[in-house]
């Protein structure tokens, strides 16, 4: 049966969480935003997905500039800074409990441009200062997805030009990556495997995409591949994947390869905030490697703890 990185567990602790609608704390089955949301009616909007680790929110300040970033990009005054953004966030924790010890908790930060006074893309029918959401919840990858991985499907649909709709934002509008994962389930994979305009691979609908390769041969020493990043967004994990491999005297490459370099790998694997690092066992039918986790997968995925624990 197909499966995602972002599978999860229900964890009852859910049902009652506080959420942080701008400076109202409100229980889950009250906390809403009007239909005549920019965010609701267009999909107007950023967000970031952040990771409680230990307590600590993971990452935090490189979030915070990607969120700020993509704001600039759509022209979307967000009217807090980053500190006040942080202490709404840590606001709403303490409103759930979620103290030094939590560990665990997944949040989804949200800021759309406001309430419309009609329904109309136009962003100066705004009559609104944005929308901001902050969402906690108990969730965390299933460990299967971090040991036994993901099977992959390449899809037709691409990742677009910055010209046509910026990959780079993080942006409410996602229905490019969602047509793409509907393309691979129904394909019976668990993810899509995205390509650029020119045929070489970009990234995954909902995670960054790595291989390992032997371009010396099979004995030789393993180089770590990623896409250029011209089609896909600014991955923190991703980044973070990369100072890795330089702070361990790993060879890695942001590089044009191609679906068939993949099919070629001895490992390939996903990034994201959510899940960290997951092993990608198929790739169109084809068995990666050895279909099971690698040695570098493995040995990445330590680290990457290790990582969060620095935090």
């Amino acid at each position: 049966m197909a499966h995602g990185t972002h599978d999860y567990d229900v964890d009852p602790r859910n049902d009652d969480i506080i959420i942080g609608i701008n400076d109202d704390l409100l229980p889950r089955d009250r906390a809403m935003v009007s239909v005549f949301d920019s965010g609701f009616m267009l999909g107007d909007g950023v967000w970031e997905g952040i990771r409680v680790h230990h307590g600590k929110l993971a990452f935090l300040d490189e979030h915070l500039r990607r969120l700020a970033e993509g704001a600039m990009g759509i022209d979307l005054d967000i009217g807090r800074t980053e500190g006040e953004l942080a202490a709404m966030i840590q606001s709403t924790l303490d409103a759930n409990d979620m103290g030094p010890d939590t560990d665990g908790v997944h949040i989804r930060l949200m800021v759309t441009r406001g309430v419309k006074s009609t329904p109309y893309q136009d962003p100066r029918f705004t009559i609104s200062a944005p929308t901001i959401v902050i969402i906690p919840e108990y969730k965390i990858a299933r460990p299967e997805t971090l040991t036994q991985g993901v099977r992959l499907y390449t899809v037709s649909i691409r990742r677009g030009r910055a010209d046509v709709q910026d990959p780079k934002w993080n942006s409410h509008s996602k229905l490019n990556c969602i047509s793409a994962c509907i393309q691979a389930t129904k394909a019976g994979a668990d993810e899509a495997l995205m390509l650029d305009p020119q045929g070489f691979v970009a990234t995954c609908n909902s995670t960054h995409f790595f291989i390992v390769r032997h371009p010396d041969g099979p004995d030789e020493v393993p180089e770590v591949w990623t896409s250029t990043g011209d089609y896909c967004m600014p991955g923190i994990t991703r980044r973070n994947v990369l100072r890795l491999c330089e702070r361990h005297g790993i060879t890695w490459r942001e590089k044009n390869f191609s679906v068939t370099e993949c099919y070629g790998a001895t490992e390939a694997f996903v990034t994201g905030t959510f899940a960290g690092i997951a092993p990608v066992t198929e790739i169109d039918g084809r068995t990666i490697g050895r279909g099971e986790r690698g040695p570098m997968v493995d040995q990445l995925q330590q680290w990457y703890l290790e990582l969060l624990d620095e935090q």
